[in-house]
């Protein structure tokens, strides 16, 4: 196994305009296609941690925290918070920003789940992760009892 690197190695930023054909009756941005954006930055996000090619194992949770209208600019953060052998957990955060105004605003918050694939797709060993900042530990600490949480709901009966 390689040696743990920082998490900061792994932090990813993008911005998207909100454009009229992204949105929904409301003229906010539809939900899918903040997910498909949160879906890409993870997995951006976790192949600069691994080094490899990835896929998504699943996307845990997404809270909606706010919507985003035509003309806001969507700024995406990431990071690698807790590895297992080939897994990664990566952090999304999804900000709002009205350029006009400034006012800035949490729209979506996320935990997605990537395994790192060799060329034949078998999963492969990644590096584990170390945190440097305070906001850094809170996510790392909290990893376990995520993926605890996650073995969980594979168990329940469907």
């Amino acid at each position: 196994m390689t040696e743990a690197i920082p998490m900061k190695e792994s932090r990813t930023i993008q911005s998207k305009l909100v454009l009229p054909p992204d949105t929904n009756h409301m003229n906010s941005i539809f939900g899918g296609k903040v997910l498909a954006y949160i879906d890409e930055i993870a997995a951006i996000t976790s192949m600069k941690h691994a080094k490899s090619a990835v896929v998504t194992a699943s996307i845990d949770s997404v809270d909606f925290v706010s919507p985003a209208h035509v003309g806001d600019v969507l700024e995406l953060e990431s990071i690698v918070t807790s590895t297992g052998r080939s897994s990664m957990e990566v952090y999304v955060r999804v900000i709002s920003r009205d350029l006009l105004t400034g006012e800035q605003k949490l729209t979506t918050e996320s935990f997605v789940t990537m395994v790192a694939v060799d060329e034949n797709g078998k999963p492969i060993p990644v590096p584990g992760v170390f945190p440097e900042t305070e906001a850094e530990k809170r996510l790392f600490d909290t990893g376990p009892a995520r993926r605890e949480h996650r073995k969980a709901k594979r168990l329940m009966p469907h």
